[in-house]
């Protein structure tokens, strides 16, 4: 089976449509896709739920499908660093659900383990559990969360080879592992593509067999916040 595309926009082809659920990996800014995520603003697909740490940045990843009003539901953790999509939210023109990090992560790698819910305490007693199944474990409350299947996932790795087999760097493995198991197709962008069995097996942190597009492009590798200090004399 034939992986490798030649750009975003033809890896694309074929899997975008109005109203999908996009699952799109990434911790802030490190290991966000990038390209797919430009590909999808050019190709004007709208109405989309798309399911993320976060939004990025005014006028950089994410935040370019929310600036073209392409995204009507953020399923998100975080809304700082994004005046816009803090913007859209309070004046109710998007749609947003929160989740705990950590259950939004649990939430994707049970949809693509073929879990359909699982109990977390995490959440009792605040907002997050309105409206959900309550049950009592040796005495102690929890809430029922959904696994969360994708139309597609979109996720950027360090290197791939021709099979899929992907190695992600650092920060970039926190959230782009489970949002590509979570999707019915995930398609991949890398810094490098190598040849086939020249990537350790014990270095590999997610099996091809999830992967079933990819492309090796350029990346700009924004900081999301740059703090310095004046030099010591």
């Amino acid at each position: 089976m034939k992986k490798i595309y030649p750009n975003a926009a033809a890896a694309l082809d074929g899997l975008l449509f109005d109203g999908m659920l996009i699952a799109s990996g990434g911790f802030g800014l490190s290991g966000i896709p990038e390209l797919l995520i430009a590909a999808i603003r050019d190709a004007g697909t709208k109405d989309l739920t798309i399911a993320s740490n976060n939004a990025g940045v005014d006028g950089f990843g994410l935040g370019q499908l929310l600036a073209t009003r392409q995204v009507k539901k953020m399923i998100s953790s975080y809304v700082g660093e994004n005046a816009e999509f803090m913007r859209q939210y309070l004046s109710g023109e998007l749609e947003l659900e929160f989740n705990p990090q950590g259950t939004l992560a649990e939430r994707m790698r049970a949809g693509g383990a073929g879990i359909p819910g699982f109990y977390t305490a995490t959440g009792v007693g605040t907002v997050i559990a309105e409206g959900k199944e309550h049950h009592d474990f040796n005495g102690k409350t929890y809430i029922l969360e959904t696994g969360l299947v994708s139309d597609l996932a979109i996720v950027k790795a360090w290197k791939a080879d021709p099979s899929g087999n992907l190695v992600f760097r650092k920060t970039a493995r926190n959230f782009n592992p489970p949002a590509a198991t979570s999707g019915k197709v995930c398609v991949a962008e890398v810094e490098e593509i190598v040849p086939l069995g020249s990537l350790d097996p014990d270095t590999i942190h997610l099996p091809g067999i999830y992967v079933h597009r990819i492309i090796q492009g350029q990346h700009e590798k924004r900081i999301e916040n740059r703090t310095t200090r004046k030099k010591d004399l």
